[in-house]
């Protein structure tokens, strides 16, 4: 087979496609477009500065009794636990009542015989009085025996008081709840001495009785000249965030020596009060504050979602509509209001700054807003994305099945 090399002008259009392809192979492929984002964007305007303060505050009983046995022992039963609503009267606990039982049976017996020589004594005064009317006696001898009787008749008093006391005692190894209310502490188990130990009552079981609850804070010290009894507040009670009425019932005279807060406490309405130990927002009315003196504010606010921090400044995203561009804009904070901030400088009314995603923007970059409108056209653009898939997976089945 004789070999024919190709002709002067086959070769040259062969070199020139491969060099043409071997520029197509080292050029770089083009940069990929920048996404265009979606932002939502607020206009800046002014807004009243909220008057006060919110605090969290915990929901505590207006009285609290901290029951104990009026007598010492050993406890044997305790029949309570925190949070049991009890009646008047209802038991709490149980002592051991073996040694107040006997000495109930001691007292009982002392009765029998000072009742025994009650009777002996009035016998022989009756005997002895017959005797005198016969003039058989003197009535010295007369006197001595009614001082018998008398002495027999207080001896018998006494063993009768000494019976009731201690009848008293074995009552009182049994503690009964003195009022209807809600049990807030446990501060004995059974097997431990409790009662009257050294001189001090040893607690066994705390209540809060049924009636007023109060709301109780703290604050520090730059803000307790705020708080005035009889101050109206609001108090957010956390259940779908309804708002009551308060009043400002109390306020601490004394700093506490480890936080140096004093202590506020608000009255609660009486329905519907949230449960003992709750917490709850109080919130400080502005009629309220405004008659101690605080007036309202009109300030510029941003949400925290729209700052963003370079360094040690605090800037956010301004749009520019005309280019649809964002650029950063330095701020000054004045204060913290709530989720907002108040901005000091570095915006004006009217500006519009983008509101959330400020992390993963840049300086130049190109947006659009954020409505409905776009969400439907995202979710129409995803849903061919996704049919494009799926109709291409069923193109190569197709394929690979022949």
């Amino acid at each position: 087979m004789t070999y024919h090399p190709p002709a002067p002008s086959a070769r040259l259009f062969m070199a020139l496609a491969g060099t043409a392809l071997l520029l197509v192979a080292c050029s770089k492929p083009a940069p990929p477009q920048e996404p265009i984002r979606a932002v939502k964007v607020l206009t800046v305007g002014v807004a009243a500065l909220q008057a006060g303060a919110e605090y969290a505050a915990e929901v505590r009983p207006r009285i609290e009794s901290r029951l104990s046995f009026r007598v010492a022992g050993k406890l044997l039963k305790r029949h309570v636990e925190v949070g049991q609503h009890v009646k008047a009267g209802q038991l709490l606990a149980e002592m051991d009542p073996q040694d107040f039982a006997l000495a109930v049976q001691s007292a009982q017996a002392q009765v029998a015989v000072a009742s025994t020589n009650l009777k002996l004594a009035d016998a022989d005064y009756q005997r002895y009085k017959a005797l005198r009317v016969q003039n058989f006696i003197s009535e010295a001898e007369l006197e001595r025996r009614e001082t018998a009787l008398l002495s027999a008749r207080a001896q018998l008093d006494q063993a009768q008081a000494q019976l009731a006391s201690q009848q008293n005692q074995l009552g009182y190894t049994r503690l009964r709840a003195d009022v209807a209310g809600v049990v807030t502490g446990v501060d004995a188990e059974p097997g431990q001495v409790v009662g009257q130990v050294i001189g001090a009552a040893v607690p066994v079981v705390r209540i809060a009785p049924d009636g007023p609850r109060d709301a109780v804070f703290s604050v520090p010290e730059d803000q307790v000249a705020a708080m005035k009894p009889g101050m109206g507040v609001m108090v957010n009670t956390g259940a779908a965030g309804k708002l009551v009425k308060g009043v400002l019932r109390e306020v601490g005279s004394s700093a506490d020596p480890a936080t140096r807060t004093f202590l506020v406490k608000v009255t609660l309405p009486t329905v519907d009060t949230p449960a003992l130990g709750s917490t709850l927002s109080v919130l400080l009315t502005d009629t309220a504050l405004q008659k101690q003196g605080e007036q309202k504010q009109v300030v510029m606010k941003l949400p925290t979602s729209a700052l963003r921090q370079e360094g040690n400044a605090t800037t956010v995203w301004v749009l520019d509509p005309s280019s649809m561009t964002v650029k950063a804009q330095t701020i000054q904070i004045a204060t913290v209001d709530g989720n907002e901030v108040v901005v000091a400088s570095g915006l004006q009314p009217g500006t519009q700054v983008v509101a959330t995603g400020v992390h993963v923007l840049s300086v130049g970059q190109k947006v659009i807003i954020y409505d409905d409108k776009y969400k439907e056209k995202t979710a129409v653009d995803q849903s061919k994305i996704a049919q494009q898939a799926t109709d291409s997976i069923a193109v190569s089945n197709k394929s690979n099945a022949k």
